[in-house]
């Protein structure tokens, strides 16, 4: 049965470098990466007022049943086709992300440790911990960059939605990490430690299947 890695922690933490910083350690094996942004719920019936007021940092905003479900497949070694989500129509595209059945799956996002069922069939469970000033500086550079945004939309979502949802429902997934990082130093001893966890427990388990 393929290994699944959670990647959790708030917005712009450095989740994403994290779960390619894994993948590197895992040369030997074939690796899947997933973000669960991609399983954002598609916006298109919205108008553009109820988009900009919509909430995204809420636990609801992600269709989880059908990310559950394609995380369930994957880990039954099925291919799966995960939604291509744009941030900047929040609509789906018509063409989806075909991923192949892999040793190893890893889902980063800000409510991977979140959901009951993800954790339950976690391998490997990771909490990416920066403190906020940075994690805001990112999200401006991010948002400006690549969602079109402007530094007061960053802000304004940041102080409405991102900042209360993160103390609300991310931050106290922590608890459940089996490692906790902190972003804003060097990843380098942390992926050792997770390149030892994972060498010594289930990656052995899939050596021996084999």
């Amino acid at each position: 049965m393929p290994s699944l890695i959670l990647v959790g922690g708030g917005s712009s933490s450095g989740k994403s470098t994290i779960a390619k910083e894994i993948v590197a350690k895992l040369a030997g094996f074939t690796v899947s990466s997933i973000s669960h942004d991609s399983y954002y719920k598609d916006l298109s019936h919205l108008s553009a007022d109820e988009i900009a007021n919509h909430n995204f940092d809420h636990p609801d905003s992600i269709d989880h049943r059908s990310l559950i479900e394609d995380v369930v497949r994957a880990l039954d070694h099925d291919e799966i086709d995960v939604p291509v989500y744009d941030f900047v129509t929040h609509r789906r595209g018509a063409v989806s992300k075909r991923i192949p059945p892999s040793d190893v799956i890893i889902l980063e996002g800000i409510f991977a440790l979140y959901f009951t069922k993800l954790r339950e069939l976690a391998h490997l469970k990771i909490y990416v911990d920066v403190q906020p000033d940075l994690c805001l500086v990112r999200r401006i550079k991010r948002d400006i960059a690549k969602r079109g945004l402007t530094v007061d939309a960053v802000l304004d979502q940041y102080l409405n939605t991102v900042r209360p949802m993160h103390e609300a429902f991310v931050e106290p997934t922590k608890k459940y990490a089996d490692i906790i990082i902190p972003g804003d130093k060097s990843f380098a001893k942390a992926l050792q430690m997770i390149d030892g966890f994972i060498l010594s427990s289930e990656i052995d388990n899939l050596i021996e299947d084999t």
